[in-house]
């Protein structure tokens, strides 16, 4: 026990590190995945093939080297930011092409005819997708979104090997002041499992809110 309590200012830091990473890409990767489903089922041609593309790129490059990317790779073209704002652009990226088919697929359970009927009375493809096609998707991709941005919070575990304050990180400081390792790595992983129960019990209530009935 007195691992985290001589040290819980540390797991505090990378705690909360690990939260605002986490949070932050969260809100990145619904609103890219949001996008990047809606041009996969748009009209327009060259829409689908970008967001093809992203979905494709994103889901086969493994996230350490997109960390390498980001993080290394754009200050070389005169982007610079701080090392969090990099690990929240390249965790919400890789998240959102998962997000993207998560969108994709419950859009692809709604009827065809529903948006046929939407174009017959008028409607643009924007306002169909938007007042006809999503809300009915959305009851059924929340289990999935889920699950994907429980993935996501773990995922940000790679930011520590990039100087960004977080949860995992701070097993090197403890393990230089001597501490058991197994204790630090115990500590951490009850971190890791807080985090991800919170965003397991919103997505149930959501769930139980608007989810499809089985």
């Amino acid at each position: 026990m007195n691992v985290l309590t001589d040290n819980f200012s540390t797991y505090w830091k990378g705690f909360l590190g690990t939260v605002e990473l986490t949070v932050y890409a969260s809100v990145l990767a619904l609103v890219l995945g949001f996008v990047m489903a809606s041009f996969r089922v748009a009209p327009v041609g060259s829409f689908r093939a970008f967001g093809t593309a992203w979905v494709t790129v994103l889901r086969n490059t493994p996230l350490t080297l997109l960390f390498f990317a980001v993080l290394l790779g754009l200050p070389r073209f005169g982007l610079v930011l701080p090392f969090t704002v990099f690990a929240v652009l390249a965790l919400g990226c890789y998240t959102s092409a998962f997000i993207c088919e998560a969108l994709r697929s419950g859009i692809n359970t709604v009827p065809r005819g529903q948006g046929e009927a939407a174009r017959s009375l008028g409607m643009t493809f924007s306002q169909t997708l938007a007042h006809v096609i999503l809300p009915q998707a959305f009851r059924s991709v929340i289990p999935p979104v889920g699950s994907t941005l429980i993935a996501l919070a773990k995922n940000s575990a790679i930011a520590g090997a990039f100087s960004v304050t977080e949860l995992l990180g701070t097993y090197k400081t403890l393990s230089e002041l001597g501490y058991n390792i197994i204790w630090t790595f115990v500590w951490i992983a009850l971190g890791y499992l807080v985090i991800t129960l919170a965003i397991s019990a919103l997505f149930n209530i959501l769930e139980k809110r608007w989810g499809v009935a089985r």
